[in-house]
């Protein structure tokens, strides 16, 4: 296991204040961004929901509005309802606070383990991730084009390996198709209980979900005349995962319009059974000149 893994597990062991209120920190290296990473708001919320509940259930879904962008400054408190405890079924309703205003506010449900009828859609077929490069060998490549105000956070250790299909190329913009998949994993081994690598599993599935309603338009979120950022997200966790195994994102985005955009995805074990699935609007607007 890398130090960014061991430093990413640090940051989901959320802090518990009191019987159903947590802490969570942001990073030092993320306090001069402008807003906490999404993917972290989620994973804490949920780590936070998972202290709550009984061992024999896991998440099964989750639904959550950004509703003020987070400060990373400051650490954010996890507020846990616990809304109900039934016989099969828990929902927990958690509400994360800055400056004493929400800015996110999740539902999660979580069930026991039954056997039942199962289907599925097949895998897509793509390279392997032995065929590709990783996102960090291609910032070697282009280190020499990363803006000096951008090179240390692009160049920081990730906690996941990821290999893209068909990527873009942030630094000669092209439109591409919104059919968008990548493999990824973490950067080592793990030994932790199932319900980390639930929370790993959210905060890795808003890396690159948004990404794929620019990539018809030839954007990236660097681009200047743009606006971007997530507005809701949502996963159903469908089957037994684990984070440090190759799975393969599979994302599109169906529509964009009207400021916002429309993105979904599919997260596939190797062997191709369909364990997690995502959605996610996302603000996409213009850049209007300030008068």
């Amino acid at each position: 296991m890398t130090k960014a893994v061991s430093e990413l597990l640090a940051l989901l062991d959320v802090e518990r204040l009191e019987v159903d209120l947590f802490r969570g920190v942001t990073p030092e290296e993320e306090a001069g961004r402008p807003r906490v990473y999404g993917g972290q708001v989620i994973a804490q919320a949920l780590a936070s929901a998972y202290r709550t509940v009984k061992d024999d259930r896991i998440c099964h879904s989750l639904h959550a509005y950004f509703i003020r962008p987070g400060d990373p400054k400051i650490p954010i408190i996890y507020e846990v309802d616990r809304s109900r405890d039934g016989g099969s079924f828990t929902t927990r309703r958690v509400v994360a606070i800055q400056h004493g205003q929400q800015i996110l506010n999740m539902t999660a449900s979580f069930h026991v383990h039954e056997d039942s009828w199962d289907h599925q859609h097949e895998m897509p077929t793509t390279k392997p991730p032995e065929d590709l490069k990783s996102r960090d060998e291609y910032r070697e490549l282009y280190a020499d084009k990363i803006p000096d105000d951008m090179r240390e956070h692009w160049t920081r250790p990730q906690p996941f390996i990821i290999k893209e299909i068909s990527g873009i190329n942030p630094f000669d913009l092209k439109p591409k198709s919104d059919v968008n998949h990548l493999w990824f994993k973490t950067d080592g081994a793990l030994d932790v209980p199932p319900a980390m690598h639930h929370c790993l599993i959210a905060w890795a599935s808003d890396m690159n979900l948004l990404g794929s309603s620019l990539r018809p338009h030839g954007l990236h979120w660097m681009s200047p005349e743009l606006m971007n950022a997530s507005l809701d997200h949502a996963i159903w966790f469908h089957a037994p995962i684990r984070a440090d195994e190759w799975m393969l994102y599979s994302m599109d985005s169906p529509k964009a319009g009207n400021g916002r955009s429309f993105n979904r995805g599919s997260i596939f074990t190797r062997g191709g059974e369909l364990v997690a699935s995502v959605a996610q609007e996302g603000l996409m607007r213009k850049v209007k000149p300030r008068k």
